[in-house]
């Protein structure tokens, strides 16, 4: 019941936080030059002014700001994301079509970089100056200094072009109609290049941040307490050790998960993976200010929810910490 209280609580503060996002989107989006009208005229070839102001007109671009800004967080209250006019479809049918792709992506994402980092920062912390853990962090080092895109490509070239393994490109075979599990194994091999390229640089932050944590809590007095009690070494790492060293890692992964939208759209540039990166790198260029709005809000709540879930998870992972 009590945690029942706290979270809903924590949900009401998230209300405010996610309002002042939108109106500060809305705002910083209305610096950039030019509008959708702009566009359109630019891709028809010459337009009059009649006409370019008959346009802003229907999309309510020749509105003041402020009204347009008041008429926008209405329609947010009332969960209306506005219309496309470049898409010519709502906002909202444009994001949840490539939602779950962003989200399958983002969540292999999260399990390689968290799982594999954590395993990776333990074996160097346990092997500590050994040839283990200076490979590894060797591994860490390199995969965290190298730019994202190089990596992608330098994926495709090898895992696509030179092995012939894995798709370079898209979310599923064109044409080839799978259903069932073919379709879940014809995803998942589509899913591996951009998964293991966007995993790597946070793979690497987990791994140096939970070797740190792990040396940390080494040298904690109830690590003492422990070993004076006549535990064993490996007892006092996984049982004790590893639940306090995981906090940080936890509370990191929430944190990143705005740096991780960002990286999306860079890997989904490369890969050609129809997710929400992509549908925003087109909107940003198509000057499509709606659609780009609704990606932003539904990002925004993304990192809220993720976040909440962090606070949660840390209550579970150290019990000390009471729910206020």
């Amino acid at each position: 019941m009590r945690q029942l209280q706290y979270i809903l609580r924590r949900v009401l503060q998230s209300i405010p936080v996610v309002l002042a996002i939108v109106v500060l989107n809305f705002l910083l989006l209305q610096l950039a030059e030019g509008d959708a009208v702009d566009v359109l005229a630019g891709e028809a070839g010459s337009a009059t002014p009649e006409y370019l102001a008959q346009l802003r007109e229907r999309f309510g671009l020749d509105q003041p700001i402020a009204f347009q800004l008041l008429h926008y967080v209405t329609n947010i209250l009332s969960f209306d994301l506005g219309y496309s006019f470049r898409q010519d479809m709502p906002v909202a049918d444009l994001i949840l079509g490539r939602l779950w792709p962003t989200l399958l992506l983002m969540g292999a994402t999260l399990v390689i970089a968290v799982g594999v980092g954590a395993l990776l920062g333990v074996m160097a912390a346990v092997g500590l100056n050994t040839w283990r853990d200076n490979l590894i962090s060797v591994f860490a080092l390199v995969s965290y200094a190298t730019p994202l895109f190089w990596i992608g490509l330098m994926f495709i070239v090898v895992f696509s072009i030179r092995l012939d393994l894995l798709p370079a490109s898209g979310m599923e075979s064109i044409g080839a109609f799978y259903e069932g599990w073919d379709r879940v194994v014809d995803i998942a091999r589509h899913l591996i290049l951009p998964a293991a390229t966007l995993s790597l640089f946070y793979l690497a932050a987990y791994t140096r941040l939970m070797r740190a944590s792990m040396l940390e809590q080494a040298g904690m007095d109830y690590v003492t307490t422990a070993r004076a009690k006549g535990l064993t070494e490996r007892a006092i790492t996984y049982r004790h050790v590893l639940r306090n060293a995981l906090l940080p890692v936890v509370t990191m992964a929430g944190v990143q998960m705005g740096a991780l939208l960002g990286g999306s759209v860079i890997v989904e540039s490369v890969f050609g993976w129809p997710g929400l990166g992509l549908l925003a790198f087109d909107a940003l260029f198509a000057r499509d200010i709606n659609l780009l709005l609704g990606i932003f809000f539904v990002s925004a709540c993304l990192v809220v929810v993720v976040n909440l879930v962090v606070d949660i998870l840390y209550v579970f992972l150290d019990p000390r910490i009471e729910v206020r």
